[in-house]
Formats: C-alpha cells, sequence, structure tokens
C-alpha cells in the first residue's frame, strides 16, 4: 500500500514521503504561498447490491432493529475481534453476513464490506459500541432500510431518494421508458449515458481519489426528471450528496455540489486564512480506519488550522500526540472531558502559532467535558466547539437552552469587544428545515426541537455572527451529519449541524463557507471557511 495511505497517527505527522521539503509547501505565518487552487478530491461510491422492492431481508432488518447488540453475542465478531486480520480473507457472503449481525446494510463490493467490517470494530474496541450516540433519528425506525433498484437500465435507476412518493409510486416509475410525462410535456432520458454514469462510479470508495475528466456527452452532474408524484432520477450516484434529498422541499432549493459551488482561492497577493473544522467521531478510531489519510486530508486542502470536535481522548493520550505532529503544524492544543472518560473533546491544530489560548469558558459547571477551546490570533478569536447535545428523551434539554447556549452567547460576544470572533465546531442544531432531511418526523429530536432552534437565533444570530453557509448559499441543501442506519449517507439522508459562524464585522471578508461531503470516517463531514484577511 502507498506510504502515504499506511494508518496511525504517524502517517499524518511524516512528511518525509513527499518529494518536496515540507518547508517549501508555503508554511507561512498567515497567509502562505500556495501552489494551483486543487481540486476537491472525491471518493467514488460504488454501486450496492440492489434489493427487490418486495424481497428485503427480514433478518438484515431485524439485525439493523437491534439496539442492544454486542460482539459478544455473536462468535464470528469476536473471532474477528480479536484477530482483525482475518477480515481480509473472509469470503463475500462471511462478510455480509458479519455485517447483518452488527447490524450494518451489507452494500457494495468486498473492499467496501471489509473496510465497512473494519470501521465497525476499531469504534467497538474504542468502547464507542453505539454508533449513533446521541444523534439517533427516532424518524428512522419505521423505515425502508433501503429501496435500491437494479442498474440495467435508466428505469430502473429510479430511486425514493426524497421520499417523495409511496412504494406504489416507485414501483411505477420503474416501467420501462424512456421518456417521462412531465406536465404534458415530454423529457427524454439517454438511456446509454445513465448506464456509463452508473459503471464510472463502481471503483473503490476507500480511499480519495480525484475522478478523471470525462467525455462531454457523460460528464453529468447529479440531475433528475421530475414527474407528477415527484419521483426522482439520480444520474450520478458516485455523488450522492449532490441528491437533492428532502420531505418537503421548496422552490428554488438546489442540493449542494462542491465541485461546482466551492469558490476558487482568493487571487495572488491576497493574504487570507484557510480553516477546517470536523466532528471525528473518536479519533483514535477514525485513524484506524483503512483507507483514510490524515496526511491525504492536509495535503489535498492545505489547510492552515483544523478544529477538531468529539475527539473521545483521554489526557494521557495527548502528549504523545503532540510530540507527533507534522512539520508546520507544531501548534496543537487539546481539551478532554474529565467527567466521563473516552468523551467529547476539542482541538485546535495550527500552523499560525497563536497569540494566546484557552479552554473551557471560565464557568466550572460547563467547562468539565472537554467542549470549547479558544485561540487568538492577529485578527481574530477562533472557537473550536462541541455543543452538548440535548440526548435521548431531550434529558439535557433545559441545560442546554437556559444555560449552556447563553454562557456560550455571552463569552463570545466578551471576547468580541476586542477582536472579532469565528466560532466553528458541531452546534448541534439545524437551524432551518432546509437545514434537515425530514423536518416534520423529528419535532421532538434533540437538535431540531423548537427550543434549541430559537436558542440558535437568540443567542448566536440575533446577537450579530452571521451563519456563513447560509449567507453564502441561502436556497441550497447542504448536510454535515449522516446516522450510520438505513443507508442515510447514500440517500443523503442528512442534517446541518456544523457551522461556521462570525462576527458580523467580517462577516463580507469570508471568500468561501463550504462542506466536504466526500471525505469519510465519521459520521460526520468536514467543513472549511476562507477568510481574506
Amino acid at each position: 500500500m502507498n506510504q502515504a495511505l499506511q494508518l496511525g497517527f504517524r502517517t499524518f505527522i511524516n512528511l518525509s514521503i513527499f518529494p518536496v521539503d515540507p518547508r517549501k509547501l508555503g508554511i507561512g505565518r498567515l497567509a502562505p504561498l500556495r501552489g494551483k487552487v486543487m481540486g476537491s478530491k472525491r471518493r467514488s461510491f460504488s454501486n450496492p447490491s440492489s434489493i427487490a422492492d418486495q424481497n428485503i431481508d427480514k433478518k438484515l432488518r431485524d439485525a439493523i432493529d437491534n439496539d442492544n447488540y454486542t460482539i459478544s453475542d455473536n462468535p464470528i465478531l469476536k473471532d474477528i475481534k480479536d484477530d482483525p486480520s482475518k477480515i481480509k480473507a473472509m469470503t463475500i457472503q462471511q462478510l455480509r453476513t458479519a455485517l447483518r449481525t452488527a447490524g450494518i446494510p451489507p452494500k457494495g463490493l468486498k473492499r467496501e464490506l471489509v473496510s465497512a467490517l473494519q470501521s465497525y470494530l476499531a469504534k467497538e474496541i474504542d468502547g464507542e459500541s453505539s454508533l449513533l450516540a446521541d444523534k439517533q433519528d427516532p424518524s428512522n425506525s419505521d423505515k425502508r432500510i433501503s429501496m435500491m433498484m437494479e442498474t440495467k437500465s435508466v428505469e430502473d435507476q429510479v430511486q425514493d431518494a426524497n421520499s417523495f412518493s409511496k412504494v406504489s409510486e416507485v414501483q411505477q416509475s420503474r416501467r420501462t421508458v424512456k421518456q417521462l410525462q412531465i406536465k404534458g410535456k415530454m423529457v427524454d432520458v439517454n438511456a446509454k449515458i445513465v448506464a456509463t454514469e452508473q459503471k464510472k462510479s463502481a471503483c473503490a470508495s476507500g480511499r480519495m481519489t480525484s475522478l478523471t475528466k470525462k467525455k462531454a456527452s457523460s460528464d453529468v452532474d447529479s440531475k433528475y426528471v421530475s414527474a407528477k408524484n415527484r419521483v426522482t432520477l439520480p444520474v450520478n450516484q458516485s455523488e450522492p450528496w449532490t441528491i437533492l434529498a428532502h420531505k418537503k422541499p421548496q422552490k428554488g432549493w438546489i442540493a449542494y455540489n462542491p465541485r461546482t459551488m466551492r469558490r476558487s482561492l482568493p487571487i495572488e497577493n491576497t493574504k487570507f486564512v484557510k480553516i477546517l473544522s470536523w466532528n471525528v467521531n473518536g479519533l483514535r478510531a477514525l485513524l484506524k480506519l483503512e483507507g483514510f489519510s490524515a496526511m491525504e486530508l492536509a495535503k489535498q486542502e492545505n489547510f492552515d488550522v483544523l478544529c477538531l470536535q468529539e475527539t473521545k481522548l483521554q489526557e494521557k493520550d495527548v502528549e504523545s500526540i503532540k510530540q507527533s505532529l507534522i512539520e508546520g503544524y507544531e501548534n496543537s492544543f487539546w481539551t478532554c472531558s474529565n467527567t466521563r472518560l473516552g468523551y467529547s473533546g476539542t482541538a485546535i491544530i495550527s500552523r499560525i502559532k497563536p497569540l494566546a489560548v484557552r479552554y473551557g469558558l471560565g464557568i466550572s459547571d460547563h467547562d468539565s467535558e472537554g467542549r470549547v477551546v479558544t485561540a487568538e490570533f492577529d485578527s481574530f478569536y477562533l472557537l473550536s466547539v462541541y455543543v452538548p447535545n440535548s440526548g435521548d428523551g431531550l434529558r439535557r434539554l433545559a441545560y442546554r437552552i437556559t444555560e449552556w447556549d447563553p454562557s456560550l452567547g455571552n463569552y463570545i460576544k466578551e471576547l468580541e469587544k476586542s477582536k472579532p470572533v469565528i466560532l466553528t465546531g458541531d452546534l448541534n442544531c439545524a437551524h432551518e428545515e432546509i437545514d434537515i432531511y425530514n423536518p416534520a418526523g423529528n419535532r421532538r429530536s434533540a437538535g431540531f426541537t423548537i427550543e434549541e432552534r430559537q436558542s440558535f437565533s437568540t443567542n448566536f444570530l440575533s446577537r450579530g455572527f452571521v451563519d456563513t453557509f447560509r449567507k453564502q448559499n441561502p436556497d441550497v441543501v447542504g448536510y454535515t451529519y449522516w446516522g450510520y442506519r438505513h443507508g442515510a449517507r447514500k440517500g443523503n439522508k442528512g442534517w446541518r449541524l456544523d457551522y461556521f459562524l462570525v462576527s458580523e464585522a467580517i462577516a463580507d471578508d469570508v471568500h468561501d463557507s463550504f462542506i466536504l461531503p466526500d471525505v469519510i470516517g465519521s459520521d460526520h463531514c468536514p467543513i472549511g471557511l476562507v477568510l481574506k484577511l
């Protein structure tokens, strides 16, 4: 395997494999010289095994719906947990059986099955057996596991990606036709182009690869032909985030496509800083995941600062990590939960040395879970924040809206008295209906209650902080979190929980606010901000 893709934190920290001296890569104080703008590398998503509408495996569904399952309950999983090297030697049938038992949809080629099982075991070993943690979406429990059509022809590509129609309407749309009647007009569908796109999407999703240049006739973005019943035809399934997936879409809404919506970096001689933020849902598990390379992400995005949330590290792990950071990113600041080990945790990793760093909000009742790191730079404060989830049964909702949110709002307003503030992280709130796939089904789900949404407005937006992604993309449906169950990511059925909020004074200096939905390894994806200085 290419050395740049080796697992473990040493991969992230060793730049010796680069043919260019790292010091020549433009590691500067604020706005390092950059080479040509790097296009976002894409992972291709292979076509999963199709499942007929009327023959969904009951055993698979039962396994996925079983929340109380543990590895020790099954000798196969226990055996491979004791010796993970056996996974690659397993047959496809054995892999699928193991994944079904673990409650993971067994879809894709062998390499995807191997990667999925390794990821599951890594999280189990790290004490993360509950893949959803406290971000469950109760409304999905009664839904279909998936509804994948055969890929032999265009009419079989019909999916209920937006859940706009009933099963009978989807089945009706599968009839062998090459034209659909839409409001009295005939829309032609080129079946050959669709078939070509489907074949091109069948490559490994385990590593970051750049898409090869396609011929004009087959270079098709995710487009849809909507019939009266709102069934859609996704053309490019290798980029599921381009599916306009929403239960109640409004006129003018479009799906987020970073390939076409991300902005080029500022022109030469313009000073700027590039910041990424990512809820990694367990840093150790991420670094053990086959196919993920932190170095590859750093090389691809060439960021100046990386903010992390939900690292789930303990204090004893931090020092070894700090000693091992790659050249140019020596400045790192970590905070961990003291009351619950292996829980929460935030960090800031930077090639720019900050003027000062502080941890927490300065309030003991809020600072025991490692949820805030603040770094002061020359022209702004930067906060990496992991807002508490209201939890199952909304048990922490009152704490969240009456104590935590007001305290955080007061803290950043106090910082703002001396210089502008950038607040980023998992804020655990889908603020508007456009920010969540199924708003009606989640009115009382943590992260979308009316109380949390009002608190978000009252404590942040109404006090002069700007949601940079929404300001730049007012009618764009872009998600940053997808639950592990029910094929949520492949159907783009997600939530936008991660934000860059900035002081109004620098809102117009934001050059780009973007999402990286092609970066896998967590139930969240990274987000980014380019700020002109």
